[in-house]
């Protein structure tokens, strides 16, 4: 087995990949002027399942044996509910919050434990685990106090409009993955001294 010390790919690079991927679905919640659930789900979907693929290829390229565990956990989780939110006809504002309520409670509490547990060994990266973990289970909760059937119509100048509790949730979706893009991007680029080996939690 390679030594973690002569690798291509270090936890950098996957965190680059993966705010990569957030900005991504950032940018398109952002610019759509439709935050309707259909395109919600659309957009975590492709987040959810480009990321779980990353995840997988960082299990060979990354991380050494012994170290995997979270970023398999975090992979199956994670391409499950791109997977179920792929799915057109299941589409709707039910599916959109438990779907993604169901993953970031989840896949938060896994990146966070593993954080923990790379804290205590030493590992680098530990903190970016524990953050990341966090700002997911946040996420969980800020879907779980929006109404999905809250809705207030009010007129600016001439023009109609609603607000709608799904749009609501989707625009927290948006920001989460706004915060994770800027976050994880800003750690990929920071500099580190690593001088113990990948240990078993999350880098990312």
């Amino acid at each position: 087995m390679t030594d973690a010390s002569t690798r291509t790919f270090a936890v950098r690079h996957l965190q680059l990949v993966r705010a990569l991927f957030a900005a991504i679905a950032a940018i398109m919640i952002t610019f759509s002027a439709d935050h309707s659930a259909a395109v919600g789900l659309s957009v975590f979907s492709g987040f959810a399942i480009a990321t779980a693929i990353a995840m997988f290829l960082a299990v060979w390229l990354v991380y050494p044996s012994g170290s995997r565990a979270v970023p398999v956990l975090l992979g199956v989780v994670t391409v499950v509910a791109g997977m179920v939110t792929g799915i057109p006809p299941l589409r709707s504002t039910t599916l959109f919050f438990v779907a993604v309520i169901a993953w970031a409670v989840i896949a938060g509490v896994i990146e966070l434990v593993g954080g923990l547990r790379a804290r205590r060994a030493g590992d680098v990266y530990a903190r970016d685990g524990i953050l990341i973990g966090a700002f997911t289970l946040a996420l969980a909760a800020g879907l779980l106090v929006v109404n999905p059937a809250f809705r207030l119509d009010y007129t600016v100048g001439p023009q109609d409009l609603t607000l709608t509790g799904t749009a609501i949730g989707v625009g927290v979706f948006g920001g989460y993955a706004a915060i994770i893009a800027v976050f994880l991007g800003i750690a990929g680029f920071s500099p580190r001294a690593v001088t113990v080996a990948p240990t078993a939690g999350e880098r990312a």
